[in-house]
């Protein structure tokens, strides 16, 4: 798709990204940035970055690559259905299912099994992701969300840009946390030197705030709660190893720390979307969908109880 737009004065002395996002041209205003980046865009034939702020008669040229195709295929994949109507269904995926096919995982997604489960599911946004309003990283299991039509995705969407959806998960972390509960506050992004990673290493720092509140300890590890008011990348992961506490199994933000826990090799970070609130987006109603503790989290947790039980340590 090629496009050719000159700047009005009413709209000048705006960034480029801002401005290209407002005239409707159906892309995000990510997928832009990486078209400006990627030096697609241009402005008066030079190559701009996304934060240059546009001028009175500049030419900007795009000529968008189409995306590369996905064949998405509905693959039987079990799901564990917390709820259905005719708007929404919620979810519990389990530990290492990715959301949505990208690079490397064009199979055994959710949205794969959803495909095979439901015909009809909102295509708001990109084709690869019907119905997801929000995401889980692969590891990570619980509630998960998902619109049937494009008025509950665009709700429900809202209520989470607003952050006025309720969050609830819980971890168990490395060693023995003193205090009983607290909230970190810390300003966070994608780090500077690997781009994979999010830390306070960053040009872009971002507030981000958790609570937490400690249910059980024990000798190596701690069992929490822990409520997000804001959704980074990573964040609840970074937070708790800010606290010199990570995530037990948590290879990225961890280290080697807790990657064994009485003698046991844990697999995956052990973290959990327990329970999610929201106004629902056709009855106006506020609900709660809650989700069980996987196995492997929960045979964890009978595991170290056992072990407190035996004459280690404890502290309820």
């Amino acid at each position: 798709m090629e496009e050719a737009i000159i700047v009005a004065h009413k709209e000048a002395f705006q960034r480029i990204d801002h401005f290209l996002i407002k005239k409707g041209l159906g892309i995000s205003r990510t997928r832009i940035q990486q078209l400006i980046k990627g030096g697609v865009v241009t402005v008066n034939l030079k190559s701009v970055k996304p934060n240059y702020k546009v001028h009175p008669m500049d030419r900007i040229l795009l000529d968008i690559p189409p995306r590369e195709k996905m064949d998405i295929s509905p693959e039987e994949i079990p799901l564990e259905i917390l709820f259905e109507d005719d708007h929404i269904l919620a979810v519990n995926k389990p530990p290492n299912m990715v959301v949505h096919p990208a690079p490397g995982n064009y199979s055994g997604t959710l949205v794969n099994a959803l495909l095979f489960y439901f015909n009809e599911l909102s295509r708001v946004g990109r084709p690869e992701r019907p119905g997801i309003i929000h995401r889980l990283d692969k590891e990570t299991s619980g509630v998960i969300v998902v619109a049937k039509t494009e008025a509950a995705h665009n709700e429900l969407s809202r209520q989470f840009k607003a952050r006025k959806i309720s969050k609830t998960y819980f971890a168990i972390v490395a060693g023995k946390m003193k205090k009983g509960s607290g909230k970190v506050t810390l300003s966070i992004g994608r780090d500077r030197l690997e781009r994979k990673k999010i830390s306070t290493r960053t040009v872009r720092p971002r507030e981000s705030i958790t609570e937490y509140k400690v249910i059980r300890r024990f000798p190596q590890a701690t069992f929490i709660e822990l409520k997000p008011h804001t959704g980074r990348t990573h964040q609840i992961r970074v937070h708790m190893t800010y606290l010199d506490h990570p995530i037990v199994g948590d290879k990225v933000y961890g280290g080697r720390r807790g990657l064994f826990v009485n003698d046991i090799k844990i697999d995956r970070h052990m973290l959990h979307a327990g329970k999610l609130g929201f106004i629902h987006p056709s009855t106006l109603q506020y609900m709660e969908i809650t989700a069980p503790i996987p196995k492997d989290m929960e045979d964890l947790l009978e595991i170290l109880c056992l072990s407190a039980l035996s004459g280690q340590d404890y502290e309820p």
